[in-house]
């Protein structure tokens, strides 16, 4: 293995698999089933145990807790797995964890993700590509969050929520039903609060494409219609926008409910039916 570092005060289990390039810092424990990716750095004083995998050219900042067991009563032992993809950096004390048997046994974080100090990446949960998790962050077991997502520190996201793609979430907030995707929410309880605009133009988006999110937005959210009145009025009034097709389906496959604005007087609130 080429490049390898491993600092004479870190103890590798034998067993672990490290890649080429691999930097282990002071006093850092390696478990004996953990798989690190080519170019990863881990910091000082990280654990790293259990069924871990950590794909390449991550970096691993000291003092956090890479799989250790899940903070869940019904964890019996069972062997589930952590799996990390590439590119993400992992700041001090964050605290990550495998999966559990009532989650499907795998905690999963893609790519390119900033996780802040202190975050806490509970059992079951799925990240996608290219979020933010600011500090303080606490995710409950089983979170869903798609990609692009940016969330405040100090929030607090309910086991079982959705966040979708390129939703906003600000800081302080308590989040217990599903966020739709290019959505701004925020407060305790979380509410809507429009479209993530500023996020949205950030990734690219067409100013055609914005204009029929904004559309869906409103007549979702706005126009005192239910879910099953304002899905067909979307599907039949909007542009094929494959945005507006991932919102509208995001809204459409909620089990938890949907964060819906504040209720003002005469407006039907989204989730009421569905």
């Amino acid at each position: 293995m080429s490049g390898l570092q491993v600092h004479p005060t870190a103890i590798v289990a034998a067993g672990a698999e490290l890649g080429d390039g691999v930097t282990i810092g002071a006093y850092t424990l390696v478990g004996p089933q953990v798989r690190i990716g080519a170019g990863t750095r881990v910091g000082a004083h990280v654990v790293v145990e259990g069924r871990t995998t950590i794909g390449a050219r991550n970096e691993i900042f000291q003092f956090a807790s890479i799989g250790a067991v899940p903070q869940d009563l019904k964890y019996h032992g069972e062997p589930s797995e952590l799996l990390i993809g590439d590119d993400n950096r992992v700041r001090e004390f964050c605290t990550l964890q495998p999966g559990t048997e009532g989650g499907g046994m795998i905690t999963r974080v893609g790519n390119r993700n900033l996780l802040m100090n202190y975050a806490h990446i509970a059992h079951d949960c799925i990240l996608g590509d290219g979020n933010i998790v600011a500090n303080g962050t606490q995710l409950g077991g089983h979170v869903t969050i798609e990609s692009n997502v940016v969330i405040g520190a100090l929030s607090g996201i309910h086991q079982f929520t959705r966040l979708g793609e390129s939703a906003i979430i600000g800081a302080g907030s308590m989040v217990s039903q599903d966020v739709p995707p290019f959505c701004n929410a925020t407060g305790d309880r979380a509410t809507l609060h429009g479209l993530n605009t500023l996020g949205l133009k950030r990734r690219g988006l067409t100013a055609e494409t914005i204009r029929a999110l904004r559309q869906a937005y409103r007549l979702m959210f706005q126009s005192g219609l239910r879910v099953v009145e304002a899905v067909p009025r979307i599907r039949a009034e909007l542009p094929a926008v494959p945005e507006v097709g991932r919102f509208v389906a995001f809204i459409e496959g909620s089990e938890r409910g949907v964060c819906r604005e504040a209720r003002r007087r005469g407006a039907a609130a989204v989730g009421d039916e569905s």
